[in-house]
């Protein structure tokens, strides 16, 4: 175990050293407590819901990868799981629950059937927990998402179906923050698209926006309720030609004033969402981000602390705008430990912001603005080797989880005693 005593010296030298460069470390750690990320339900049990017959497990490019033991195959079990990651994770946090985690007593209930009753357990349970919750119509994983289609189905009746999902959703979700105090996000992602390339790629992107529209129509209050939409480069069976483009949702969410959605995987390999995030918040509401790592393709690996996850905590820091940017993760590894997969990858996003928060950004800003590029570039150097460890030790020790080394025996142990007993 960590020493306490020990764990307080580094903090109290760490503090010295970053007050030198005039952060006030103290500060830093009250902005960083403010700052919630929404961990995502599906990577509990491996995206697959718990509908009953009637619904597909797979399918509409997500799939997950790997066969560890002990994954989530009820709600309660889910929700355990849940509770034991928060419980090594500093901070307050938020729940981000897909429409196809219904609790439905045993019955099945279509998409376009659900109601606040199928989820009100779930709303009861984050207000036990105390947190906010987000919210995601599930548009794939279904018989009349087979042929790769929903929002922008060329049959009328298969639109009009996922509409009414869409519909629902967001009333659910205006509930959701509405009985919570805390504002949802209800998210939109679409797996629509073709396999090969093709002769008509006006018609769906104009379905797809009226379908949209359909949605949106009624208006929610914004205390309780923002829409976001979100794009993707292309998906299994989706090579050629995805619907909702970047290109498209961002006119969309420019021309509507909704959330734009951005996806750290759902780009080229070579594109980051770090430098789009200044570029596209001027022009909207906010922002939502899905944080998650390729590899090599849309994988959606565990985050790691590395340069693009730093690089976007700056940017979201930096902004200016932090309360109209909303943070969740979107990764599902079933090739490991599925709560050690939840604690790594927020506590690297939390360690992420951290970091971005305990930099001296008006003595940065004042060399870029003197174009003082020299000086610009010796203190972000400088930066790197700077002891954020010892801070974010002291966090952990502050909100009464364990520090680094600690907490993956405790995963250990739950694996032992819970994970391994299930089958």
């Amino acid at each position: 175990m960590a020493n306490q005593k020990n764990i307080q010296q580094a903090y109290e030298l760490a503090k010295e050293r970053y007050a030198q460069i005039g952060v006030d470390v103290e500060q830093a750690l009250a902005q960083l407590a403010r700052i919630p990320v929404s961990l995502h339900c599906w990577q509990g049990d491996d995206v697959g819901g718990f509908e009953t017959a009637g619904a597909e497990l797979s399918g509409g490019g997500i799939q997950a990868t790997g066969n560890y033991p002990g994954k989530a195959r009820t709600i309660d079990q889910l929700r355990r799981d849940i509770e034991t990651a928060l419980s090594l994770i500093p901070g307050t946090h938020r729940l981000n629950l897909h429409a196809c985690y219904l609790d439905h007593g045993g019955k099945f209930v279509d998409r376009n059937e659900i109601t606040l009753d199928h989820f009100q357990s779930w709303i009861d349970w984050a207000k036990a927990n105390g947190m906010g919750m987000d919210f995601n119509p599930t548009y794939f994983s279904h018989p009349r998402a087979a042929d790769g289609f929903t929002l922008a189905h060329p049959d009328e009746g298969i639109r009009r179906f996922w509409i009414e999902h869409g519909i629902a959703c967001r009333k659910i979700g205006a509930e959701m923050g509405k009985q919570l105090g805390s504002t949802t996000v209800t998210n939109v992602w679409v797996p629509d698209g073709y396999k090969d390339s093709p002769a008509d790629r006006t018609g769906p992107r104009q379905r797809l926006a009226d379908s949209l529209d359909t949605i949106f129509k009624e208006d929610l209050d914004s205390n309780h309720n923002l829409d976001a939409v979100e794009s993707k480069l292309f998906g299994i069976g989706a090579e050629s030609y995805t619907v909702g483009s970047h290109e498209f949702y961002l006119g969309y969410a420019v021309s509507r004033k909704k959330l734009l959605c951005l996806d750290a995987v759902h780009f080229h390999p070579t594109e980051v969402i770090y430098d789009k995030i200044s570029a596209v918040l001027p022009y909207l509401p906010g922002l939502l981000l899905h944080v998650s790592r390729p590899v090599r393709w849309d994988s959606d690996h565990v985050v790691i602390l590395d340069d693009q996850l730093r690089d976007i905590a700056r940017e979201i820091i930096r902004s200016g705008r932090l309360a109209d940017i909303h943070i969740g993760l979107d990764f599902f590894d079933a090739s490991i430990n599925r709560i050690a997969a939840w604690v790594i990858g927020t506590r690297n996003m939390i360690k992420a912001l951290l970091i971005a928060l305990l930099e001296p950004a008006q003595t940065l800003q004042k060399t870029e603005q003197e174009m003082d590029f020299t000086q610009r570039l010796a203190i972000l150097e400088e930066l790197k080797t700077l002891p954020w460890a010892a801070v974010w030790d002291y966090y952990c020790l502050q909100k009464n989880v364990p520090a680094e080394r600690d907490w993956f025996g405790q995963v250990q142990k739950y694996e032992k005693d819970v994970l391994s007993k299930r089958t």
